[in-house]
């Protein structure tokens, strides 16, 4: 995913940032501690299908 979308991308939640997860290319947002996923390369803003992301993968 570009780099430039991911600066311009924010949390639908709580329109906080978003970083890009190493592991597995999710999105997270580190404040509602949510992982966003991106599927074809396309992210999914959808707080629903958003996972959990526990402390200790942040």
């Amino acid at each position: 995913m570009d780099s430039q979308l991911i600066d311009i991308l924010v949390c639908p939640l709580c329109k906080g940032p978003l970083e890009k997860r190493p592991t597995d290319g999710f999105l997270v947002c580190k404040a509602d501690r949510l992982a966003f996923p991106v599927r074809d390369g396309i992210p999914v803003m959808l707080v629903d299908q958003a996972e959990p992301v526990n402390t200790s993968e942040s």
